[in-house]
């Protein structure tokens, strides 16, 4: 019994050591044409190539980094620069004013200085004045808001007071107590006034 188990266990190992035999294989026959230094001898030759195409990468992002930084220093400077002549140009922007207003100076100086004369005269150069300061506003685009009698608008008018009367239709202007002004679209104060109200 003893020998039959120790026959047997040695047939079933011969056994397997022959499938894994034939599973085997067989050794590399140089005759074949066969080496395994080519494969390495490919991966060489594509070395080079991407060596390069990273050199042509890295240059490429290089230029695109000196082209950027230069673009943020040419803005910057453009930033700079328009906000100097805004600037300027607000600092200047009242000289065409101001140059128009000079003559209605000169001639309020000029009455004051004849105010000796009499009241009939003073009063008319006076007269003179504020129409030419009217002419000066008009010549500057500064337009008088019409109110009294008009319906009153808020975006236009300031209601002071609300007065009953019969004057003028229900929610128009009865007085106007200080004119308003706007320069085309833009409002520079409204005018203040009072509004009627039905009895």
């Amino acid at each position: 019994m003893g020998k039959s188990n120790g026959q047997a266990d040695i047939r079933v190992e011969d056994k397997g050591r022959r499938a894994d035999l034939e599973h085997e294989l067989p050794a590399a026959d140089p005759a074949d044409g066969f080496e395994e230094k080519e494969a390495s001898a490919e991966a060489a030759a594509l070395e080079p190539r991407q060596d390069d195409e990273v050199k042509k990468l890295r240059e490429e992002r290089d230029s695109l980094f000196d082209r950027l930084a230069r673009l943020q220093a040419e803005f910057d400077n453009y930033r700079k620069r328009a906000a100097k002549e805004n600037a300027d140009f607000r600092d200047y922007a009242v000289a065409d004013a101001a140059k128009a207003i000079l003559p209605v100076i000169d001639n309020l100086a000029l009455a004051l200085k004849s105010a000796s004369g009499s009241p009939d005269d003073f009063r008319k150069g006076v007269e003179l004045i504020q129409r030419q300061l009217q002419d000066t506003l008009q010549k500057l685009n500064v337009q008088e808001i019409r109110a009294k009698g008009q319906a009153f608008d808020p975006r236009f008018h300031e209601a002071i007071e609300v007065v009953e009367s019969d004057e003028v239709p229900d929610h128009h202007v009865l007085e106007e107590l200080q004119p308003g002004y706007r320069m085309k679209d833009r409002l520079l104060r409204p005018a203040m006034v009072k509004v009627a109200k039905s009895k």
